[in-house]
């Protein structure tokens, strides 16, 4: 999210969380400040490798409270955040043609809040692609995940029904936009009608 009137529009339709991208080689980079900062929402803050100062400076002027990491952040990076009071994501991702990273996963295990599982890419964030979910099923770990890749309004259903323990929601992005970092507002409130 970028635009004031479009998070407005997306916060008065009960989202739980917000994401806002602070990596600057994104098309969905914020500028490092927000426009407007929801108050009804969690604010979610995606970074890449961002340095800790830096991140902390950035999350304090933005009132972020969850911190989402997609880039090579270690487990003592994430605690460390941890050790600040922001609740930590770390995302991962899911092959399309490989076992689920149960190794990499476990050095995770203690040190994040939550974990994000999306579609491998070779860059950093979303491919707009969906992976197997079944891989999932692999998964063993004690920390909840949001389920993303590729999620789209077609995909209420499978993700409203699909099962698993640590199980907690979904992540949704590119297929929910209009432009990048510009929400269909329509779309986000059908998903959300769906889903409740």
């Amino acid at each position: 999210m970028r635009d004031e009137e479009n998070i407005r529009k997306v916060e008065q339709l009960g989202v739980d969380w917000m994401g806002f991208i602070f990596y600057r080689k994104s098309l969905r980079y914020t500028g490092g400040k927000l426009a407007y900062i929801p108050e009804k929402v969690k604010r979610v803050g995606i970074f890449v490798d961002e340095d800790i100062d830096s991140l902390l400076a950035l999350a304090d002027n933005n009132r972020l409270q969850i911190l989402q990491l997609h880039g090579n952040e270690s487990p003592a990076y994430c605690n460390a955040l941890r050790d600040k009071g922001f609740s930590v994501i770390k995302s991962f991702g899911i092959s399309i043609d490989e076992p689920f990273p149960i190794v990499l996963t476990e050095r995770y295990e203690g040190c994040c809040d939550y974990f994000l599982f999306d579609t491998k890419s070779p860059l950093y964030g979303g491919t707009g692609r969906k992976f197997n979910r079944e891989l999932l099923l692999d998964y063993r770990g004690g920390t909840p995940f949001l389920l993303s890749g590729g999620i789209s309004p077609e995909d209420a259903e499978s993700v409203k029904y699909f099962s698993h323990p640590k199980y907690i929601g979904i992540d949704v992005n590119s297929r929910f936009e209009i432009a990048p970092a510009i929400k269909d507002i329509e779309l986000i409130r059908i998903l959300i009608e769906h889903f409740r």
